[in-house]
């Protein structure tokens, strides 16, 4: 906490979070960082204001901090980016320790390294028959619909146990509920509640006839005599398909985009692959994934926080995208450099959320990459990098097609 005196910001500043342009950085958040980092600001949808914070160590503290709490959210019309919130009243997104700890401690018997690496041998299938395909099919190809979409979405259902039938079902449902686009409400609504049930009808039968999967491990795991309920079991399998799918979709995208753009970042890794897991931390923390904002959290009371007095009951954000990006954490932030000193990024989250499935999420980018590289070495886009189409209706940034030739 600074020693620094405690203002009362009046300056609301209207904040879309819909730049989406290539891949460069939002420069209203870059503005932020720099010139408010601790900031009032509206959103499109929700109810009042919000506080946003910006600096890594700021963000730092609200995440770990018990004064801030996600459970709070709960009943309140938050502000947020999507016209129906994204998450579930009885996710763990939602819960503040020591609630959320005793469900992060079933969860995470599904992630554990022995666990995922048992997952690559079955990644490392799928990466190579996807990419079988695309050689097959021959140049130019689309990197998007040979890889980046269909890679994690086969990865997720796969560990889940979740039919084949079933998927395209479930990833567009998915896709409705990050909709940023006010006239998709009532779509947003009904495929939240379609996936819910859906989900509960299928943890309801591992539960009763468990197997070898993610869903059986959950509907079994047990924390001593503590056991996930069927709500909490339901909600935490529709959480794993929705983030174990989506978020390293648009990562392969832009990961790919940013290498096949950078040919001395792709010389690097095709003459020395041992490079890649580092590259590839690196390569998290410079993207902006996505757009604004997530989860809120909800100040319990006063908080004097980078010189700005946040009150009880104020609804807090936090970025992790200008965390990533902070002069004051990394040298040179906004450059993209793989030999960079070690720092923990936020790109996964923080504290009591960072996200369960990281393990997995880097896992998929390592096998993907590292076989991408060995079978095309001449891999290259097969249009100019400003003739690339972007997603502009949610909250993701990521190129809706890739052409690449090799």
């Amino acid at each position: 906490m600074e020693n620094t005196s405690v203002q009362n910001k009046e300056t609301v500043r209207n904040c879309p979070f819909d730049y989406a342009q290539q891949l460069e950085f939002d420069p209203q958040l870059r503005q932020l960082l720099t010139e408010e980092p601790v900031s009032r600001i509206r959103m499109a949808y929700g109810e009042g204001e919000a506080w946003l914070v910006t600096r890594y160590e700021d963000v730092r503290t609200v995440t770990t901090d018990r004064r801030f709490s996600r459970s709070a959210v709960l009943g309140r019309d938050f502000p947020r980016m999507t016209p129906e919130p994204i998450v579930q009243a009885e996710s763990i997104n939602l819960m503040d320790p020591p609630a959320s700890s005793r469900l992060r401690s079933l969860v995470a018997k599904s992630f554990t390294p022995r666990r995922v690496e048992q997952m690559r041998g079955g990644t490392q299938r799928v990466v190579d028959r996807l990419l079988d395909e695309m050689a097959e099919e021959g140049a130019p190809a689309d990197f998007v619909a040979r890889v980046s979409s269909p890679l994690p979405l086969i990865t997720i259902c796969e560990a889940l146990d979740i039919p084949e039938a079933d998927r395209p079902w479930l990833r567009a449902h998915a896709m409705t509920m990050m909709n940023v686009g006010a006239a998709g409400k009532q779509d947003a609504v009904r495929a939240k509640a379609e996936l819910r049930g859906y989900f509960q009808e299928l943890t309801a039968d591992r539960r009763r006839s468990p197997g070898e999967d993610l869903i059986s491990t959950l509907a079994t795991a047990r924390d001593g005599a503590e056991l996930l309920d069927d709500d909490e079991l339901a909600v935490m399998a529709m959480v794993l398909l929705i983030t174990g799918q989506d978020t390293t979709t648009y990562q392969l995208g832009n990961i790919a985009y940013t290498l096949l753009t950078r040919p001395e970042l792709l010389h690097s890794l095709r003459t020395e692959p041992a490079r890649l897991p580092r590259t590839l931390e690196e390569l998290l923390r410079h993207i902006p994934f996505r757009k604004g904002v997530g989860i809120p959290r909800i100040a319990l009371e006063d908080v004097e926080l980078g010189g700005v007095l946040i009150k009880a009951g104020d609804v807090v954000h936090v970025s992790y995208l200008t965390a990533n990006r902070d002069a004051a954490k990394f040298d040179r932030p906004d450059e993209l450099d793989p030999d960079r000193p070690s720092i923990p990024h936020m790109t996964f989250g923080w504290g009591a959320h960072h996200c369960l499935g990281a393990p997995l999420a880097t896992m998929e980018l390592e096998v993907a990459f590292s076989t991408l590289l060995t079978r095309f070495p001449a891999l290259r886009l097969d249009v100019a990098p400003e003739d690339i189409e972007w997603n502009t209706t949610s909250i993701w940034r990521y190129p809706l097609v890739l052409p690449v030739t090799w």
